[in-house]
C-alpha cells in the first residue's frame, strides 16, 4: 500500500544524542522544516561549501541604521530567500520588528507546508553585536 504523505527528516543541529541509540537525534516533518527555514535565513552567501548561491543577506543588513526602509529590506530578503530555496513551503507572512534600545531585530515567519492547511510559525531574534 502506497503512502500519500511525505516524511521530512533532518538532523538536530544541537547535536543532542538520541537516548536509545546514542546517535545524533533526528527532527521530523514540521520541526525539520522549521529548522530548515530558520537556518536558511541565517545562512550568509558563500557560507555553504559548493553552494555559494544559497543564503540570505539578512546578516549583511544587521548593521544598517534602523529605519522603516531597513525593516522592508529585511522582509524582502527573507521572502526572496524562502521563495528561491525552500520549495517545500508556501510563505504566508514575514514580520520584522525592530528594537533599537536592545540592538535587536525580532523576526516572525509564518508559512505552511505544501499540501497542508496548517500554518506554522518560526520566531527568532537577531542581535547586533560584534
Amino acid at each position: 500500500m502506497a503512502r500519500n504523505t511525505r516524511i521530512y527528516t533532518d538532523i538536530d543541529l544541537n547535536f543532542t544524542p538520541n537516548p536509545s541509540t546514542g546517535d545524533v537525534a533526528v527532527k521530523y516533518d514540521e520541526q525539520a522544516i522549521k529548522q530548515s527555514v530558520k537556518t536558511l535565513v541565517m545562512t550568509q552567501f558563500y557560507e555553504r561549501p559548493f553552494h555559494p548561491e544559497i543564503g540570505s543577506q539578512v546578516y549583511g543588513l544587521l548593521f544598517e541604521p534602523m529605519s522603516p526602509i531597513l525593516q522592508s529590506m529585511i522582509e524582502t530578503a527573507i521572502t526572496n530567500t524562502i521563495a528561491n530555496h525552500e520549495p517545500r513551503v508556501t510563505l504566508i507572512r514575514v514580520d520584522v520588528n525592530m528594537d533599537p534600545n536592545n540592538n535587536a531585530i525580532a523576526i516572525s515567519i509564518t508559512f505552511r507546508i505544501n499540501n497542508t492547511t496548517t500554518p506554522l510559525n518560526v520566531d527568532f531574534t537577531l542581535y547586533r553585536s560584534r
